[in-house]
């Protein structure tokens, strides 16, 4: 018989861990050190993406990356100290930008994203949420012909390796699909098992259906620890005392190497700052969620708004809003889009993604508390692989054959 669980994180992947345990039985408490939903679940783009399978580290990565760091606009930031600090990581990612690695990952992510594509359907239906669900796809878009070209390439290997076809619009044809882009684009490649949501939304009703299952929700409450008795953990610490429970999941995103020490393990988590703008929904706006892949910027248009978003900025936990890279946001737009946002923008916003350097979640227990499970380290799609995170945890604390192999998320894959 299922008992209490603490879930420690409460983003989309918390949310969506709570959901499965309370529907499995468990009596669940949620803890989150600020707001539930605020992090960097509130303002991402909003992407449910199973095209996105490929890893940030592929080959060639490392002196592509190399190039664009000292571009004064360029939509990746590392900053130098970092860098040192954390240079381990970093050489990890460099170690994983071959062929092999890449596709064994791929494999993996697409395990999640498929997974998740089909439970967000039922999510969605099943308990009825109004979170701007729409299933329109996502489009590629490319602004000269030898990037749009050299991109067939990866769309033949998505194609090929993981099942994941794309339709292919050349020349105006895109802009023909897309009325919001500018003519003269060179065109662009449509992903139609894409979909997309409006995050704030979404955690809006899914706070509503947690409540409605009895969860409780704990805000303001950071956990600092576990008790442990015998190599399990019997309660977790925080500033308003110690929470008993016979399971635990640490859904705390980049937050979770903060308790490495408690684990017995060291998860390699770095922050990835992305940012994103929300404006009013202009008068030209796009029907289909896009990607800018020259400049890394992406446009999510909602029922409710618009959303420019990405970069990525490595600089610790640095808690501060850097407006330059806001400005990346609306420049990387500016060649694409026919009409601009005009006006002040409804919310400037940053998150920090949590970021492991072979671009896989960990999904596993923890060595010095077999019964705390790590649920974190999703990277770029945390929100695309929530719902399947979230089932695969309960059947874990259940007990039950899982509905994914686990393994490529375990933490052995790391020196731990």
């Amino acid at each position: 018989m299922p008992g209490r669980v603490v879930v420690i994180g409460g983003g989309v992947v918390g949310a969506c861990c709570a959901y499965y345990l309370a529907r499995s039985g468990w009596r669940v408490t949620v803890l989150d050190r600020g707001r539930f939903g605020m992090g960097c679940s509130h303002a991402n783009c909003g992407y449910v993406c199973p095209s996105h399978v490929l890893p940030l580290a592929t080959p060639g990565a490392v002196w592509s990356t190399l190039k664009t760091l000292f571009r004064r606009n360029s939509p990746l930031r590392v900053r130098p100290r970092t860098a040192l600090a954390n240079l381990g990581w970093f050489l990890g990612f460099a170690r994983r930008c071959n062929r092999r690695d890449m596709l064994a990952t791929g494999r993996a992510v697409r395990a999640l994203l498929t997974s998740s594509r089909s439970l967000f359907d039922e999510l969605i239906r099943g308990e009825r949420l109004d979170c701007e669900w729409e299933a329109k796809g996502l489009l590629f878009v490319f602004q000269s012909k030898a990037a749009f070209d050299h991109y067939a390439h990866t769309d033949e290997l998505l194609r090929e390796e993981f099942d994941t076809p794309a339709r292919r619009f050349e020349g105006g044809a895109v802009s023909a699909l897309e009325p919001a882009l500018k003519p003269g684009l060179a065109g662009g490649y449509l992903y139609e098992s894409d979909a997309h949501l409006r995050p704030d939304r979404l955690m809006d009703e899914l706070r509503r259906v947690l409540l409605s299952l009895g969860v409780e929700i704990r805000e303001d409450c950071a956990a600092d620890g576990f008790v442990r008795e015998n190599g399990k953990a019997t309660a977790v610490r925080t500033a308003a005392g110690e929470l008993p429970a016979d399971r635990f999941v640490l859904a705390a995103g980049a937050w979770t190497p903060l308790l490495n020490r408690e684990l017995g393990c060291r998860v390699p988590i770095q922050p990835g700052k992305g940012y994103s703008i929300t404006y009013p929904r202009p008068a030209v706006c796009p029907s289909h969620p896009l990607i800018f892949e020259e400049h890394r910027v992406a446009v999510t248009p909602f029922r409710s708004g618009y959303r420019l978003g990405s970069t990525m900025e490595f600089a610790g936990y640095d808690d501060r809003l850097n407006r330059d890279r806001l400005a990346i946001l609306t420049e990387g737009a500016k060649p694409y889009l026919r009409e601009l946002p005009t006006g002040p923008a409804e919310e400037e916003w940053w998150g920090w993604r949590p970021m492991t350097y072979d671009g896989l979640p960990v999904i596993d227990f923890a060595p010095a508390a077999t019964n705390v499970l790590i649920a974190a380290g999703h990277n770029m799609l945390g929100l695309s692989m929530a719902t399947a995170t979230g089932k695969l945890v309960a059947e874990l604390l259940g007990g039950g054959k899982p509905h994914l192999d686990p393994g490529p998320y375990a933490l052995k894959r790391f020196r731990v």
